[in-house]
């Protein structure tokens, strides 16, 4: 067959299949079975190096002719099948239907819970402090009574950027470097990113904690009761109780850690006679560390020994595990909107 004689029978018979041709998807089809890379009209130019060579403009020149009424025809019946798809979404709409809200985004637990603790304290006195998460070893640990050779440094896991130099294991260095900077007295509350290298359901290599601190003249472990006492029933509602438990931290004595009576099963020890999974049937479950400023802290800052305090620190993943009923630490990492969501 004549080369110009199947080259203009193409533009006919695609328009016969474009006729018939009833969703986006055949048209596609007909659009690469025509005009595709291997399709019929590259078909058909590909016997064009067979002619002669005083004969290839001619065929090239209907060869062009014939693809653009192709994609003419193509584009037209393109636009038509948008145009009824677009008709039949628009007789399916219902204008007198409210209007979809748009998706929310919402704050992180961690962040929620760090704004109302912070805004606790601060309504107790307390004032919001930060410092640097990349911190000498002087300010994570000597300041604090853990020189050296202190055994307690083997209880932090810590992670080394040098010998001196470390990823923070604690917000306590902000009050070491509080101290220094200022004198008694003075309340402060120091939240932030903490680092350790542990990692399992309830540890991660990156926590959120805040501490306090509050020292000045004739302040004892009753002024510390009663702070931390209205601090877990402002998160956990006035009918938490709480106890004290003696403990050990470095820069603290006496240090005590404190429990709360449970929040899931309210202090029973059961939900629905089965045993409550989150205090073990005990009905308490520890909260935060506390105690008296040791008075080699006060040494190490150039504070006078007259003065006394007390400082506390919590963890915020385990204030908010307690507070929404969230099972496994590992779910505030996992930026799962659809239970980021739960929170807007």
């Amino acid at each position: 067959m004549d080369l110009i004689t199947a080259l203009e029978g193409l533009a006919p018979e695609l328009e016969r299949g474009l006729d018939q041709a009833s969703s986006l998807e055949e048209l596609e089809g007909l659009r690469v079975d025509f005009l595709g890379r291997k399709g019929r009209l590259a078909q058909i130019m590909g016997r064009l190096p067979q002619l002669a060579p005083d004969r290839r403009p001619a065929v090239g020149q209907a060869a062009n002719r014939v693809k653009e009424r192709c994609n003419a025809l193509f584009e037209a019946r393109k636009s038509a099948l948008e145009a009824g798809r677009d008709a039949q979404a628009l007789a399916r709409f219902d204008p007198s239907l409210p209007g979809r809200a748009p998706w929310r985004g919402s704050l992180h637990p961690t962040t929620l819970v760090t704004e109302e603790i912070c805004h606790i304290f601060t309504g107790l006195g307390f004032e919001v402090v930060s410092g640097p998460e990349v911190e000498s070893d002087y300010y994570n640990f000597e300041a604090l009574n853990m020189p050296p050779e202190h055994p307690a440094r083997d209880m932090q896991d810590t992670l080394y950027i040098t010998d001196k130099v470390v990823l923070r294991t604690h917000t306590s260095p902000v009050q070491a470097r509080t101290m220094l900077s200022r004198k008694p007295p003075l309340a402060v509350v120091a939240p932030g990113k903490v680092y350790r290298r542990d990692s399992d359901l309830t540890h991660t290599p990156m926590f959120h904690q805040i501490e306090g601190l509050m020292v000045g003249e004739g302040i004892s472990m009753a002024h510390l009761r009663g702070t931390l006492t209205a601090f877990v029933r402002a998160v956990f509602g006035g009918d938490t109780q709480t106890r004290f438990r003696p403990s050990f931290f470095p820069f603290t004595e006496p240090s005590a850690e404190v429990d709360i009576s449970c929040c899931m099963c309210g202090g029973k020890g059961q939900v629905d006679g089965e045993p409550c999974r989150v205090c073990k049937t005990t009905g308490w479950v520890e909260i935060l560390g506390c105690g008296m400023v040791d008075p080699a802290v006060y040494a190490a800052v150039g504070y006078s020994s007259d003065v006394s305090g007390f400082a506390f620190g919590l963890g915020v993943e385990r204030v908010a595990m307690l507070k929404y009923g969230i099972g496994d630490l590992r779910m505030f990492f996992e930026n799962d909107v659809r239970f980021l969501g739960q929170f807007a």
